[in-house]
């Protein structure tokens, strides 16, 4: 049994870590990489591979429309995965969720389908400054093709919401506000719930970019009220090219389709279409059939586990991962904030974070380099990029330690004291 942490955690509840490793094939190689970059995308377990090579090997068809045995195995499986992810984020059945391709897609559908056939100039969208480039990319086209404004709540120096003005940014004027849940720079966990709540006070509608939070945290998209929710497979131990959007049903019968097509349709005629029902209106042409399988599988691997103790786990390796950091001389960790997810973005002074993730790579340490598709927040801080760790609960202290001792060997390499 591993237990993570310092040495006065170790009274505290363990995680049989080594079991968990076991269950990833990448992590039973001959070499064994030590992968911190975990928030890019996350590593696949055994059971999530078999559940894609098992129907590409044994029932390998299309869905919905087949009329023949394996076609109908294929049909149930996909739609069981839907059924799996509602269950997972208790949605309240399973017409809420779209699949798409991953979080991406999923923002885009809602500026594309909702924000341009509703938004008009005097309206606002109000989103952060520290979203992922997905969530804001979208509503910047979508603000300028409809003349609404996109408006930003700022970040504090400690990587928190600076919400000191949000009586002003969130009026009647503002008709979404798309928020991210967890970021993947600072590992910030905001309060959505609350911002869920005073936008509906206004009759504002919200979206959450859930990419960063869903694999590590029970979420309830009941409970937070939110009318739009987006995630992806591959951040969660799933397959990539597999996304979600839980989507209210009476907004996702209003909305235009995304994308046109087969499957979308219920009547074709040469001058005129008419849409299936939700939520395969949004699912044009063949889906992603095996990736979604693979989500349904990753999600029953995550709900084997005790998720309490896999949260207590992640926090106590991330809480080391920085006690270990701040060691280091020339340190930088950017973002503060509690409660926060486990990601820790640095920089070392003297290093360039692109070559300090190469010499780390030299030394079998895979973490990501760069402004992580979030330039704005480094636009903030004053930087380009940074480097930046994110754990799993595969992850071990012992991993932690030779990050640490990687970095001290880059600063050698580099010839600071």
């Amino acid at each position: 049994m591993i237990t993570m942490a310092t040495k006065e955690d170790q009274s505290s509840a363990t995680l049989d870590v080594n079991a968990i490793r076991h269950d990833f094939p990448i992590l039973s190689g001959s070499t064994v990489p030590i992968y911190l970059d975990n928030a890019a995308t996350t590593l696949k377990p055994a059971s999530v591979i078999s559940a894609i090579n098992k129907y590409y090997e044994e029932y390998s068809a299309n869905v919905h429309r087949s009329i023949y045995a394996l076609g109908e195995k294929a049909t149930k499986a996909y739609e069981d995965a839907r059924e799996k992810t509602a269950r997972f984020i208790n949605a309240p059945d399973s017409s809420h969720i779209i699949f798409t391709s991953g979080t991406t897609e999923a923002i885009n559908l809602v500026a594309y389908a909702w924000g341009r056939y509703n938004l008009k100039p005097g309206d606002e969208i109000l989103i952060t400054e520290m979203e992922h480039h997905s969530n804001i990319i979208p509503w910047q086209l979508v603000a300028r093709d409809t003349g609404a404004t996109l408006r930003y709540i700022p970040i504090t120096e400690n990587g928190s919401l600076d919400l000191s003005n949000i009586d002003e940014l969130l009026n009647p004027k503002t008709k979404i506000v798309a928020m991210i849940h967890q970021s993947n720079v600072f590992g910030t966990l905001n309060p959505v719930a609350q911002l869920i709540a005073k936008a509906k006070d206004i009759g504002a509608l919200t979206l959450v970019d859930a990419a960063q939070s869903v694999p590590h945290l029970p979420v309830d998209v009941a409970a937070l009220d939110c009318d739009f929710f987006a995630f992806s497979g591959h951040k969660m131990l799933g397959p990539t090219g597999i996304g979600v959007l839980y989507a209210r049903l009476e907004l996702q019968e209003a909305m235009e389709p995304f994308q046109g097509g087969g499957e979308m349709i219920q009547q074709v005629t040469m001058d005129s279409s008419t849409w299936n029902d939700v939520p395969w209106k949004f699912e044009a042409g063949t889906p992603n059939i095996a990736q979604a399988i693979g989500l349904g599988a990753a999600m029953e691997y995550i709900t084997s586990k005790d998720r309490t103790l896999l949260i207590q786990y992640e926090k106590r390796l991330t809480n080391y991962a920085i006690k270990s950091l701040q060691d280091i001389t020339g340190m930088t960790i950017y973002g503060d904030s509690d409660p926060r997810g486990p990601v820790i973005s640095f920089n070392v002074d003297g290093i360039h974070p692109h070559d300090l993730a190469q010499v780390l790579d030299q030394h079998n340490v895979a973490v990501r380099a760069g402004h992580h598709c979030a330039q704005p927040i480094m636009n903030r801080l004053g930087i380009t990029a940074t480097t930046r760790a994110s754990f799993f609960f595969y992850n071990t202290s012992k991993e932690i330690d030779s990050l640490c001792e990687s970095i001290e060997d880059a600063r050698k390499f580099m010839g600071l004291k």
